[in-house]
Parts: structure tokens; sequence; C-alpha cells
């Protein structure tokens, strides 16, 4: 089983990863317990806010430092931003600080949700995508949004589960199932929402390819413990997906077969 899950990677923009879940870097108490949730959780992609922390306490070289000690692959993310020109300029930015093409795209349409701009958002990863950035779109479940992205040059898709934060899960699991069917050889990752390992576990079960979460680790009264829980929560469900989930019934089935059965007189007493 280790083996084949070896063999079992997820490619995005050429790059070959492991684990298949991302963890967001944002509201941990220390540090220190960002850097254990990391290793406990083995994630190999970390999400990172240049707006948040250029602005926040653990701003500067200290936490560029910090995110390089890691030894994750730096998904730089361009969280807070409201327009296009924001986004775009963020994200530009971000490539100079962390060197790398990779940017998550967040163009925020909705103050009380934090829904995304899908409007906004095909327009920045179009100039995104012909500046030569690979974009991962923070979007809606929506199926034409998720062509425009894809032809604007996006390889991967970045649904929410539900609103940033509220741990509420999937919201739309309809939704979510027809964004997976619509595009089976697309990676999508599961974003925002996600408030609990069961949520990831039953992400992972639709087929999706992995998982983002933030606050619900950072936030937890043990974020290592939790991180690792995550962690195999994602692993449990892909290996369920890929085995094969029997499907939901509206009756009773017997497990037992009942052809054959042993009979006897005592039976009737």
């Amino acid at each position: 089983m280790e083996a084949d899950m070896d063999e079992d990677r997820l490619t995005i923009y050429g790059v070959a990863l492991s684990s298949r879940l991302l963890a967001g870097t944002a509201q941990y108490p220390s540090p220190a317990i960002l850097s254990c949730a990391i290793a406990a959780a083995k994630v190999e992609v970390a999400t990172v806010s240049l707006r948040r922390e250029s602005g926040g306490g653990r701003a500067g070289k200290n936490f560029w430092e910090l995110i390089r000690e890691l030894g994750v692959r730096v998904l730089p993310n361009t969280a807070g931003c409201r327009s296009v020109k924001e986004a775009v300029t963020t994200a530009e930015m971000a490539r100079e600080v962390f060197g790398t093409p990779w940017i998550k795209l967040e163009v925020i349409g909705e103050e009380d949700s934090l829904q995304p701009d899908v409007f906004g958002l095909v327009e920045a990863a179009s100039i995104l995508a012909r500046e030569g950035f690979q974009v991962f779109p923070y979007t809606t479940e929506d199926l034409v949004a998720a062509e425009r992205l894809l032809a604007a040059g996006c390889e991967v898709l970045m649904p929410w589960g539900s609103p940033i934060g509220s741990g509420r899960g999937l919201n739309n699991p309809y939704a979510l199932r027809s964004l997976r069917a619509h595009f089976p050889n697309v990676p999508i990752i599961v974003d925002a929402g996600i408030g609990a390992p069961s949520h990831a576990a039953a992400a992972m079960e639709m087929g999706f390819d992995a998982v983002l979460s933030n606050t619900a680790i950072a936030r937890a009264g043990d974020p290592a413990k939790m991180a690792r829980a995550f962690a195999l929560a994602v692993e449990a469900g892909r290996i369920g997906y890929r085995a094969g989930l029997m499907h939901a019934r509206d009756m009773a089935a017997p497990s037992t077969p009942v052809i054959g059965r042993a009979f006897s007189d005592f039976a009737r007493a």
C-alpha cells in the first residue's frame, strides 16, 4: 500500500507532490508552533500572504527566513485583494520576494462571505498567465467561471468548500460533485471553510485532488496534532476514493445472504 501511495502523486504545473494536504501559514500562535504543525502533517506546499505578513507582527526578514526553513514549496497568495489591479500588483511583488511563478489568486467580491469575484478573477488570471505566472485561482463552484479560468491559462482550480474561516465544511456538495465530474482531468483543490478532518476526508472521497486548510489547524488547541489529523484524513479519503466507495441506498440491504442459511426447530421456540 505504501508503494501504491508513492505512485499516486499529484502533479501541478509539472511538479509532483506526495502530500495532498496544503496548509496556510496565518494565525498560528507562534512561529515554533507553525513549524511543528507543518512537520507533523508532512506538508509540501504552504501558502503565504505577502500583504498580511508584511503588515503583521511577524513582518520582515525573520518571517521569510522561517518560511524557507520549513523546507516547503511556497504558494504566495493575493489574500485581501479586491480589484484586478491590486491582485496583479501583489502577485508581481510576491514573485520578486519568493522567486516562484506560483500564485494563489484571490480577488474578493463580497465583504460578508468573502466570495470570490469571478469576473475579476478571470481577468486577473488572464493577465498573470500572459506574464508567465502559474495561477491557482480561488473560485466558487461555478462551471462557467471554471471554463473561463482554464481558457485563461490556469491548469488547476481551487473552489471554496464554504466561506473563508467559517469551518462549515462542504456547503454545496451537489455543485462540487458537478465541478469534479465536468473537469475529470483538471487538478482541483478544495479550499476555504474546511473546519474538521472529516470535511477534508469527505472532499477527498468525492474525488478531489487535494485540500487546503489554515484556520482549522492554526486555531486548534494543539495545531500539530490537528495538522496530523488532517493529513491522515486526506490520505484516508484518497485511499477510499481509489478503492471504490459503495453507493448509498434508500433501503436496507442484508450483509448476510438469507439463501442457504442454517435452519433449526429451535428458531421457532
